[in-house]
């Protein structure tokens, strides 16, 4: 019963729910409609479970693909709606509106809101006619393929139309350029402009009158006292008027800050009664208000430039507040540098006053407390003397030196601060009181005018202080010769210890003498080396060469029995002091002496060779002779001490040093082959060629079968025009040693000489041995070039190619064949095939740039050289090249950035000197060419330029120097340098020639 009580009211409400005890339908064949859920079916609300977990789509009826047809039923759609879900107005039946609805609509849509943050950049600023319907998965996939259709469209010619607007831009910033650009130049000349000339740059003012910057300014003019009067007789106590029209308001005064103070003191005078002492307490305190906000602006300027000198000042003054120790009586100032503190405290401009007031009354007090200390009296002279009261400041040290009478800086501080006449007769009551001070006998020598005078008060002196070597000297240099050597005499008794004086003596006196006198002055001072020194250097004067290296050691074992330690260093120096007074021997004799002290045995070679350079920075040409002599006999076998030794006499010495530096080297050297070579050099250059001839013979015995000695030995028939010889020599050479540097210079020589078949036949020849040897393919394709045999020209770079894919000079001679036979589209292809087999090679992104550039494509040309310079960024050519490839107005920029690149580049630094050249800054480009030929001087190239600069700025002096250091250096690379030295033509040419030949073809383009 229970059970079908509760099932009755469950089916009553599934009647009610289905509209009617019918049901809502029915299938076709009348088969019982299926029950619809109800939210009270077991008090559940039970929901579909997905099929496979995975939910069904929207809209999708089961059956409807198989054919199947049907009601579509609640349990289709979905539970019915709670009651506490939101209504859905959406589709609800339209309202009736009234007439002010419609006419607030009409106005709305007259009155299109068109602001930016109503603007939709799907919708626009209408927005969307369906903004009120759901935004459904349908919606967004349509929304996705929409976008994807636009995005492929954009994409489509996105790079045609950025290239169009790229190029748009740059041809409208050609037109129009930015300000920025404008003033690249000009920006960058600030980082010349100096402190001084910045400061001095005046401030920019405002030209309007004041009106017209403040156009509302209040003025405020004083109110008398009248008519503070008048309205205090009519009771008018509290008027309030507007200010800014000038009308009275009560007795209010108007302080800075907003505050508005009644009647001052807060007192409220009676009606006919004015006091005025208190009217003028209230504008005093007005102006002290105001004034102190001035000066607290003002001061807050000028105490930035004045602290400094103020620390000074008071530095110096609490100084003097130092008192004396009671218990010692000895001060804690340092007694030599107050004098320098005083000094500092000497001001620039006015100081405050009360700082002067507060110095003088600290001073007085310190004067008062400890009258009898110097500096005290001294301080306040000084700070008189700065304020401009001289008479007082003497006034003061007088009063000081009867307080203080055995300071020596209170009577050198009068002195100083009295006039000439004034000034003796106060040195001269010094001397009374310190008769043993040195200081006031040179300052009463300095009073005086007359050389007579001055001796006088110097013997004076040197009666009373007889010890005094600085007192000696003084005098003795006021003397003549004859004088000064019998007052020597006598200070070398008074001062035995002096070395400075018996050197002197010794200087004075003969031969004879001077050897007695130094041999004195070693009995008194045994531990000074310059006596020892000085005796070898005047035996060395007089012939006696032969007891400089005798004194010397003796030197040596004499100051080491006296304790004195060898400081190797010293000793040097002064070596190098006897190399500079000309004194040979005794330089030789000290280094030999001193070389090897305190140097470990695997440390001698190279410390050697740091003290030989050391010496020829310092000009001391003899000692790094004696430096090399004695590591030779050390290190006899070492080939790289001869070389550095006959370097040096190549660059310092004579031809006839080196030679004989040479001939001993190859005695003790005689497998070092570039020892035999600069011997025969030496003699060619000589003109002495048979001597160069048995130089080179000896060489072969030495060294047979040596490629550096054939060579040597072909250059030196060829250049003197023996050709039968230099062919025989080859020919042999080949046979004894083939090597493929003697095939090349066996191909040049025929080549030169003319002799084409022959030197095709050689070249051959040489291929089968050395294929992999890529100067042998470009001799052959220059060769077949020369005769106008493009095709086996072309034939020979690639094939050279295919053994040598690495070897550049192919890679650009191929390309320049393809330029200059008109095939511009073949050379790009050989260097970007170029590119890819050797990638990062600056030579081959250079020789892209320039094709393009030669082809009149400068767009094309930048845009290399910028995919160049990402790929090298830190090669020199390509930045240099990049300097001249942008405009005029933009050099100094590119070139900036390639100095911060490529810092010590010399190809950087001669495209600089080029640029300098170029604006017509000649000291500019001169000094950048130095530093560029200093820094490379194998760089041919800039040799070249340097000398073609000389030729049209400089003298005939300066283009002779250029050409000599060019021709010592001797210059081997460079891109227009190789073109003319290697040229057929030019093989006999020599360096001289060949930088006159190519200064002449350098054309002033950059």
């Amino acid at each position: 019963m229970a059970s079908a009580a509760a099932k009755q009211p469950a089916r009553t409400a599934s009647k009610a729910a289905s509209g009617g005890t019918g049901g809502t339908g029915g299938t076709a064949g009348g088969a019982p409609a299926m029950p619809l859920a109800s939210p009270l079916m077991g008090g559940l609300n039970k929901k579909k479970k997905p099929f496979l977990g995975v939910p069904a789509p929207l809209g999708y009826v089961p059956g409807l693909g198989r054919g199947a047809t049907g009601f579509t039923t609640r349990s289709d759609i979905g539970p019915a709606r709670d009651a506490n879900d939101p209504v859905d107005d959406r589709h609800a039946p339209p309202g009736k509106r009234t007439v002010g609805d419609q006419m607030k609509k009409n106005q709305e849509d007259e009155e299109e809101d068109l602001n930016d943050t109503n603007y939709d950049e799907f919708n626009g600023y209408a927005g969307s006619l369906f903004s009120s319907g759901p935004y459904e998965k349908d919606d967004e996939e349509a929304d996705a393929i929409y976008a994807a259709l636009d995005k492929r469209m954009d994409e489509r010619r996105k790079e045609r139309r950025e290239l169009r607007e790229k190029e748009e831009i740059e041809k409208y910033r050609m037109e129009r350029p930015k300000i920025q650009q404008q003033f690249s130049d000009l920006k960058r000349k600030l980082a010349e402009v100096t402190e001084d000339e910045w400061l001095s740059i005046p401030e920019v003012g405002d030209a309007r009158n004041k009106r017209q910057r403040n156009p509302r300014h209040e003025k405020l003019t004083p109110v008398p006292d009248s008519f503070f009067a008048k309205h205090l007789q009519t009771g008018e106590n509290h008027t309030s008027v507007d200010p800014l029209q000038g009308q009275f308001s009560g007795l209010a005064t108007s302080f800075p800050g907003g505050l508005n103070t009644p009647y001052p003191g807060g007192m409220t005078p009676e009606a006919g009664e004015l006091d005025m002492r208190k009217i003028g307490q209230a504008r005093n305190t007005l102006m002290d208000m105001r004034l102190s906000q001035v000066t607290h602006h003002i001061a807050f300027n000028c105490k930035l430039n004045y602290f400094e000198e103020s620390q000074k000042f008071l530095q110096s003054i609490c100084w003097c507040l130092q008192v004396s120790d009671s218990v010692s009586g000895q001060t804690v100032v340092d007694p030599k540098g107050y004098l320098t503190d005083l000094n500092s405290m000497i001001p620039t401009h006015g100081g405050d006053i009360s700082d002067i007031k507060k110095a003088r009354l600290l001073l007085k007090s310190v004067r008062e407390t400890n009258p009898h200390h110097p500096p005290a009296w001294i301080a306040s002279a000084r700070l008189e003397e700065v304020t401009g009261k001289l008479q007082v400041a003497r006034n003061l040290i007088m009063k000081g030196t009867e307080m203080c009478p055995k300071s020596e800086d209170v009577w050198l501080e009068a002195a100083r601060l009295q006039p000439g006449d004034t000034a003796k007769a106060v040195v001269a009551q010094a001397v009374r009181h310190l008769p043993q001070s040195v200081r006031i006998y040179i300052s009463a020598a300095e009073l005086e005018t007359d050389i007579r005078a001055k001796k006088r008060v110097l013997r004076k002196a040197l009666e009373n202080v007889s010890k005094s070597v600085r007192l000696w000297k003084i005098a003795v240099e006021l003397e003549e010769p004859e004088d000064a050597r019998i007052m020597l005499s006598r200070a070398v008794e008074c001062c035995p210890t002096s070395v400075e004086l018996w050197l002197a003596l010794a200087r004075l006196e003969t031969y004879e003498n001077a050897r007695r006198v130094l041999n004195k002055a070693r009995e008194n001072i045994p531990t000074d080396r310059h006596i020892w020194i000085t005796a070898a250097k005047l035996e060395e004067a007089n012939g006696n060469t032969q007891m400089v290296e005798k004194i010397i050691d003796r030197a040596i074992t004499s100051l080491r029995a006296n304790g004195v330690e060898i400081n190797r260093e010293q000793w040097i120096q002064d070596a190098e002091e006897c190399d500079k007074a000309g004194s040979v021997a005794t330089c030789q004799a000290v280094i030999r002496a001193v070389i090897g002290i305190g140097i470990e045995e695997e440390d001698c070679k190279h410390t050697w060779m740091e003290d030989a350079d050391s010496c020829v920075s310092h000009g001391a040409l003899e000692c790094a002779r004696a430096i090399y002599a004695h590591a030779l006999q050390v290190f006899p076998s070492k080939k790289s001490v001869w070389l550095r030794a006959a370097y040096f006499e190549k660059n310092h010495g004579t031809r006839e040093s080196l030679e004989a530096l040479l001939q001993r080297a190859v005695a003790h050297c005689p497998k070092a082959e570039v020892l035999w070579l600069m011997g025969a050099k030496s003699k060619w250059l000589a003109g002495d060629v048979p001597a160069a001839r048995s130089i080179l013979a000896l060489a072969f015995q030495a060294n047979p079968n040596s490629e550096e000695i054939w060579l040597a030995a072909v250059k030196l028939e060829s250049e003197n025009n023996e050709y039968e010889r230099a062919r025989r020599l080859l020919a042999k050479a080949r046979s004894s040693a083939p090597t493929a540097r003697v095939f090349m210079k066996s191909v040049r020589l025929e080549w030169v000489l003319g002799n084409i078949e022959a030197a095709q036949e050689l070249c051959t020849e040489a291929l089968k041995h050395y294929e992999d040897f890529p100067k042998l393919w470009m001799m052959r394709g220059q060769i077949e070039e020369q005769s106008e045999n493009i095709d086996k020209a072309r034939e020979a770079y690639n094939q050279g190619l295919k053994k040598c894919p690495h070897s550049m000079s192919l890679w650009l001679l191929l390309s320049r064949l393809e330029e200059r036979v008109g095939q511009l589209t073949r050379a790009r292809a050989i260097l970007e095939k170029a590119r890819l087999k050797n990638p990062q090679t600056p030579e081959i992104w250079l020789e892209s740039v320039r094709l393009e550039y030669r082809a009149g494509l400068k767009n094309i040309a930048n845009t290399l050289m910028a995919k160049a310079l990402q790929e090298c960024p830190n090669s020199g050519i390509l930045w240099a090249e990049a300097v001249f490839l942008e405009a005029r107005p933009q050099r100094k920029t590119k070139s900036v950035d390639a100095l911060k690149k490529c810092e010590h580049d010399p190809h950087v630094l001669l495209a600089v000197a080029k640029l300098f050249w170029s604006e017509r800054k000649i000291t500019k480009a001169r000094e950048w060419f130095l530093r560029t030929v200093k820094i490379e001087p194998d760089l041919g190239d800039a040799w070249a330029f340097f000398y073609k600069f000389e030729l049209q700025h400089g003298t005939e002096e300066q283009q002779q120097e250029v050409k000599k250091r060019c021709e010592n250096a001797e210059p081997r690379h460079g891109e227009l340098w190789c073109a003319e030295s290697k040229h057929v033509l030019n093989w006999q040419k020599n360096i001289g020639e060949i930088l006159v030949l190519v200064a002449s073809k350098i054309k002033n383009t950059f």
